[in-house]
């Protein structure tokens, strides 16, 4: 029986626990964090064989590495930046979709079934790399005045709420903007996990009691759930990567 006293094995924040698969030095090494390494590898493996050697007629793996790196290049670089300015930024940005992408769908492979993403300290340490590629941007391409000007929205038509409104954006563009950047693509990946642990626990259960339409019903639910989630998760990677961008086209812009 269950804490709760039905039998129920409720999901709940102990979902995302896990026990050290190894400590080193103090240090513990844990699933999500050889999901993580296991992430970064398929990401380097996979666009190290489809262009290492590429042909100028591609092969399977060179023509799905194109298709990938394209979408992101045109659908969401080229589109926010253009191709002047947002070239020099595509390998990161299709980095950064690939490997938030994959950390997310871990949640529907077997074994895995967990989303990184899901762990804040994740999605955090991404939108930490993008801030501060965003402030120096910024004060690379305007300098000190203008970086200033820049993160303040500062425009003097707006005469006397001009101080207000700067201080406003100055503290929404320094401190809530990478904060909210990574908490969009953690509250996503977290809830979306506890609903697919919540079905699946409920099917089995159900599935175990006198119940067992409701467990046909709760099983289809986690059907539809995992559908639901493969979209979110390719969403929420196009989101993270097409707020960066957008980030950036801010920090490009001229100020006046």
């Amino acid at each position: 029986m269950s804490d709760n006293g039905c039998g129920f094995p409720a999901p709940g924040l102990h979902s995302f626990l896990f026990q050290p698969i190894a400590t080193v030095g103090g240090f513990e090494f844990n699933k999500v964090m050889l999901l993580a390494i296991i992430t970064s590898l398929l990401v380097i493996t996979f666009f190290t064989l489809a262009f290492g050697k590429a042909k100028v007629v591609p092969g399977k793996l060179q023509m799905v590495g194109e298709a990938g790196y394209d979408f992101v290049r045109r659908g969401i670089v080229y589109e926010t930046l253009g191709k002047k300015e947002g070239e020099k930024y595509v390998p990161l940005m299709v980095s950064l979709f690939f490997f938030v992408w994959i950390m997310n769908i871990w949640s529907v492979i077997p074994l895995a079934q967990f989303p990184v993403s899901s762990v804040f300290a994740f999605p955090v340490v991404l939108a930490a790399l993008v801030w501060i590629l965003w402030v120096s941007v910024t004060f690379k391409r305007h300098g000190f005045v203008g970086f200033f000007k820049n993160i303040t929205g500062y425009d003097k038509s707006l005469g006397g709420v001009l101080p207000l409104v700067m201080v406003i954006e100055f503290f929404s563009n320094l401190f809530v903007r990478p904060f909210t950047h990574a908490v969009r693509l953690f509250a996503n990946m977290f809830a979306g996990h506890l609903m697919l642990v919540m079905f699946t626990v409920a099917s089995w259960y159900l599935l175990n009691s006198y119940m067992i339409p409701a467990a046909g019903v709760s099983f289809v639910m986690t059907v539809i759930m995992i559908l639901f989630e493969l979209f979110v998760q390719a969403v929420q990677a196009y989101v993270f990567v097409l707020l960066a961008c957008s980030y950036l086209q801010g920090a490009l812009a001229e100020h006046h």
